[in-house]
């Protein structure tokens, strides 16, 4: 039987007005109103859409457990909600925590670009790529051997949900894209049969 994994990224962090920053794993912010809003709209997506978890999995920061946290209170009989670290956030080390325009003044917009694009860090960011796209490996292959074959919810951040498109297969009528960022309160749909991990859809947000 087929198992469907639903990779979301958490919702917004900050309302409109306020002043972006690069929130990285040193970052513990709380969901802003319309990120809280962001994860409703996915709980009430997935409860309508009949998809009901089996296994809720998330990374220890705030704005992760909290998306996850009001995806499962719109389920009837939620699973409890398992903590991975690896799931947190990539530490962007000189840039964490700062508005995107000093990022970009120092490190370039083409270094972003292929951060975008190819998951290349920028120097100074503390983030090994080899050991992130092992990690969702391992997991996909745990999730699919377990004897429990139902949906799995995972909720990370944008920096580690690109690793996840890298070790998986596209499904043939998903439209290519260069575009390795999750946007916020949008949801990737991996679906897991016969060993074999495929990309059914990519950031799809209600």
């Amino acid at each position: 039987m087929p198992r469907d994994i639903y990779i979301v990224r958490h919702g917004n962090t900050f309302d409109k007005g306020d002043t972006v920053t690069r929130v990285g794993a040193r970052t513990d912010l709380d969901l802003s109103v319309s990120g809280q809003a962001q994860a409703d709209a996915l709980g009430a997506y997935f409860r309508d859409k009949g998809i009901v978890f089996s296994r809720t999995i998330a990374g220890p920061l705030k704005r992760t457990r909290q998306t996850a946290d009001t995806i499962r209170a719109a389920q009837a009989n939620p699973p409890a909600l398992e903590i991975a670290d690896f799931l947190r956030e990539i530490d962007y080390g000189p840039d964490e925590n700062q508005p995107e325009d000093k990022v970009v003044a120092r490190i370039g917009q083409d270094a972003l670009d292929r951060w975008e694009h190819e998951a290349i860090a920028p120097p100074g960011w503390v983030v090994d790529p080899d050991a992130l796209a092992q990690n969702w490996k391992y997991l996909f292959i745990l999730l699919g051997q377990a004897e429990n074959d139902g949906p799995v919810l995972v909720v990370t951040s944008n920096g580690i949900a690109r690793f996840a498109r890298q070790v998986v297969e596209t499904a043939p009528d998903l439209p290519e894209s260069t575009d390795l960022k999750l946007k916020t309160g949008a949801f990737a749909q991996v679906r897991l049969e016969g060993g074999v991990a495929t990309l059914a859809a990519w950031n799809v947000r209600p």
